[in-house]
């Protein structure tokens, strides 16, 4: 497993889709990892440090965890299955021991909120890494055009994204 940590988030121009880009902490590997914009838009607001009015659906993960006095340990990028990344969240209580599967962005979101670290196989990174130079769409690149294109969404938006 690699410890990563979040590189940039911002949008693929190809698609106008959301994008994180997770890159190891010891190197320059990364893992580019499409998501919905209401993935975005929470992990956005948590690496700008805004604490919205009401809990988004990641605070109130990390306020269940605690009120249950679990505590999430680590996740995971654990595969890739037909172009898509699986996540698995480590959750710990008392001495129960609980791997709880989970989308990458949602697990990236929850990370953040509690801390906890992110980690990837390496073969995940090792198999992008194979597929040529990879480097941030030029979006990623600006935090100004994620803000724009969240901006722009209608709430009723939200559902008709697929991470």
């Amino acid at each position: 497993m690699i410890r990563m940590r979040v590189a940039h988030l911002g949008l693929d121009r190809a698609t106008n889709t959301p994008v994180v880009i997770l890159r190891e902490e010891e190197g320059e590997r990364t893992l580019h990892i499409w998501i919905g914009a209401a993935e975005a838009n929470a992990i956005a607001l948590e690496l700008q440090g805004v604490r919205p009015e009401r809990p988004l659906t990641h605070d109130l993960m990390k306020h269940l965890l605690s009120g249950l006095g679990a505590e999430l340990r680590r996740v995971l990028i654990a595969g890739l299955r037909e172009n898509t990344y699986l996540a698995r969240l480590l959750i710990v209580r008392g001495g129960e021991v609980l791997e709880v599967d989970a989308r990458p962005s949602d697990s990236i979101a929850l990370a953040l909120r509690t801390g906890a670290p992110i980690f990837s196989e390496e073969d995940l990174l090792d198999r992008q890494a194979g597929s040529g130079p990879v480097t941030p769409p030029e979006p990623g690149n600006d935090p100004e055009a994620l803000k724009r294109f969240l901006e722009k969404l209608d709430p009723q938006d939200l559902g008709r994204f697929n991470p």
